[in-house]
């Protein structure tokens, strides 16, 4: 299995998902605010994957604080805290994983020692607590898939995207695991072309059979009947249902429903934010025109042209067939059924 990022000899060690598919190498961070850089720059992306980088960052960070007490201990810790709340403002897992950070901290008694030892317990657990709650939603989501069927994903809700084994991708793996033969179309996914480099990369890493398509592609496979399931993830989920995810998946639910082609959210319970009532209250990460502006480097584009480039679009729930977490699927409406996925899955 695809480890994307772990703790370490007191590190976090990652893999940069910018080299990809190119190069494959691990990036060794000792420092905390090394961490905070590669959940900017995209060295590690996905939701997911994002919060279990805060966790660690945030278990490596408060090894480095000199403090002999508790009261000297709180305020570098809590300084961390909010420096990793204020990487990237759209993925709610991010901030999940955080407040998680910050229960430890607060239940945990003790001398100095024993509330950093326990940090680091704590990031280590959400670390193989992510890899099983993929592998659940697996579980639940490969039911869903049939005999033969052609998949197409946006972006990249694979490995790469958790800590192991992956969201969208995952329910693709388990279905593999259970004998199922299936085709997996990619979107590249402009601008950072996350499904052409990364999940094309999962996809022959694991021999699963796939083509890599334009993203302005989707819509004439589904008119000519080629696909018959699409499956992205999400990097938050307000509480009627309507799903953020990388830029252009709104275009593909948009699609899928003109052409009667299912069209399935798959999401741990952590990137609900059921405080939201609506899509319309997510905020959305505006990033770097040089994303649009170049590809690897190099120009694409006339220089200093207007750029608009938001990371993320809303798609609304009567677009969303289901949402596959695992606790289970939730179906419309999803007021009622989000709710009782996340009692269900014991969160609160």
């Amino acid at each position: 299995m695809i480890r994307t990022i772990f703790w370490q000899d007191d590190a976090v060690v990652m893999i940069d998902q910018k080299l990809l598919p190119g190069e494959e190498r691990y990036v060794i961070c000792r420092d905390y605010r090394e961490v905070v850089a590669a959940i900017k720059d995209l060295t590690v992306r996905g939701a997911p994957a994002i919060g279990v980088a805060a966790a660690l960052g945030i278990a490596l960070g408060a090894l480095s604080i000199a403090a002999v007490s508790r009261k000297e201990f709180e305020p570098a810790f809590h300084r961390i805290c909010a420096e990793f709340s204020q990487t990237r403002p759209t993925a709610r897992n991010l901030f999940w994983a955080v407040e998680k950070m910050e229960r430890c901290w607060a239940e945990t008694t003790g001398t100095v020692a024993d509330i950093k030892l326990a940090l680091v317990a704590e990031a280590c657990r959400l670390v193989e607590e992510d890899i099983a709650i993929n592998q659940q939603i697996g579980r639940h989501g490969r039911v869903l898939i049939e005999e033969g069927d052609r998949i197409l994903t946006h972006c990249n809700a694979g490995a790469l995207a958790a800590a192991g084994y992956g969201m969208a991708l995952g329910i693709i793996r388990a279905a593999r695991e259970e004998g199922k033969s299936l085709h997996v179309f990619v979107d590249e996914t402009r601008p950072i072309l996350q499904g052409a480099r990364l999940t094309a990369w999962e996809m022959q890493k694991e021999g699963i059979p796939a083509t890599l398509i334009t993203d302005s592609m989707a819509g004439c496979l589904m008119y000519q009947g080629r696909v018959d399931k699409v499956i992205v993830g999400a990097d938050r989920i307000a509480a009627n249902g309507d799903v953020a995810n990388k830029i252009g998946t709104y275009s593909v639910a948009v699609l899928a429903k003109e052409n009667g082609v299912p069209f399935y959210v798959a999401a741990p319970l952590s990137t609900l934010d059921l405080s939201l009532e609506s899509g319309q209250e997510i905020p959305i990460e505006e990033r770097d025109c040089r994303e649009v502006l170049f590809i690897r480097g190099e120009r694409i584009a006339p220089a200093d042209f207007a750029v608009y480039n938001p990371a993320f679009d809303i798609t609304p729930h009567r677009y969303v067939t289901a949402i596959i977490t695992e606790a289970g699927i939730a179906r419309p409406p999803f007021k009622t059924s989000l709710r009782r996925l996340l009692r269900q899955g014991g969160k609160p």
